[in-house]
């Protein structure tokens, strides 16, 4: 059996919950240590943690076997963790992440893996110096229903894809108002909740040849509101929207329209237990069908497997982390000045 592989939590607020979750799902991965200064949930008592998605179940994890910090120092010398899990808030991410690398430790860094691409690139450098590998959490390439498009996308099953359109959107995010209402800390809803999206559609179409963007300031300061259109040189028309202003009562809701020629791949998360359907030109063509996993785990067990491996990560890069940030900052450029943004290829 292969050693392992012991994970140290930073950040112990919702996203830091979901991980931990994810985890202790998993086999050949365990959690070694937490992070957080405060002290707050040391005790391994997340029941009083909440967010826009999971089942709602209350988190309490024995820490028979955990180590505890509040000093980051401390906590990133622990020579029994292998993987620092980064999941405190953005302006964070850096200079913890560099200082993860240099104790020589593997890195998850939660998105945006940076609050701007300048530090982005600084992160990937570190990573490079060190040899250690960093991985952004882009939980979205891993979910099984979005996983399904870029199969698809990839093997062309249903031929070409002729125009896709994502969703994203939802009330403001009340869990944490002091991060995600100052867009200098959380970006706003267009680099915190929309990234997910335009990471996805890079990570099926490549990079687009311009962005054009239209959005709107409701609760951060940053753009909280924006509908994309991304346009790409004899490609499919593709388009994302992303929002944290939908009025209270709303909720959160993601979704996905994909028309290949011979089929269209719909997901509209409201559905429940019907949340995916597979419309087809041709019956003879078996339906795809989602894995039994979670994002969560997938990306997890991905960066697991390289480091057992010895192997590059193959889903995900550092790469895509600064691309997806950079594509974000021309959207916001193009919010602002009204004109599509070309961008380098």
């Amino acid at each position: 059996m292969s050693k392992t592989l012991r994970i140290g939590v930073a950040g112990l607020g919702f996203m830091g919950a979901t991980h931990i979750k994810a985890i202790t799902q998993l086999e050949g991965v365990e959690i070694g240590a937490l992070l957080n200064p405060s002290g707050h949930r040391l005790d391994g008592d997340f029941s009083d943690v909440s967010g826009n998605l999971g089942d709602g179940s209350p988190l309490r994890l024995d820490m028979e076997n955990i180590t505890a910090y509040k000093e980051a120092e401390a906590f990133l010398a622990d020579p029994t963790i292998d993987i620092i899990d980064i999941c405190t808030p953005t302006p964070s991410h850096k200079n913890l992440t560099e200082a993860a690398l240099r104790a020589g430790k593997h890195v998850l860094c939660e998105k945006p893996m940076a609050r701007n691409s300048g530090e982005a690139r600084s992160m990937a450098a570190v990573s490079a110096e060190t040899g250690k590998l960093l991985m952004p959490a882009m939980c979205l390439r891993f979910i099984p229903e979005w996983k399904i498009i870029r199969d698809c996308v990839r093997d062309q099953r249903y031929g070409k894809v002729l125009a896709a359109r994502f969703r994203r959107v939802g009330e403001p995010p009340t869990w944490n108002p002091s991060f995600f209402f100052d867009k200098e800390k959380s970006g706003g809803a267009i680099l915190d909740l929309h990234i997910h999206d335009a990471d996805f559609v890079q990570f099926c179409f490549g990079k687009p040849r311009r962005v054009h963007a239209q959005g709107f300031s409701k609760v951060s300061g940053g753009i909280d509101h924006v509908n994309a259109l991304y346009d790409f040189e004899d490609g499919p028309s593709v388009e994302a929207e992303g929002s944290w202003a939908m009025s209270p009562g709303f909720g959160f809701n993601m979704s996905y329209t994909v028309i290949f020629e011979n089929a269209t791949l719909d997901y509209d998360m409201s559905r429940g237990e019907e949340a995916f359907r597979c419309h087809k030109a041709d019956e003879a063509v078996p339906d795809p069908e989602p894995e039994e996993t979670d994002g969560y785990r997938g990306e997890i067990r991905h960066l697991a497997d390289a480091i057992r491996n010895g192997t590059p990560l193959s889903e995900v890069t550092v790469q895509d982390a600064i691309d997806s940030i950079e594509l974000i900052e021309a959207e916001e450029q193009s919010i602002e000045s009204g004109v599509p943004i070309d961008l380098k290829p």
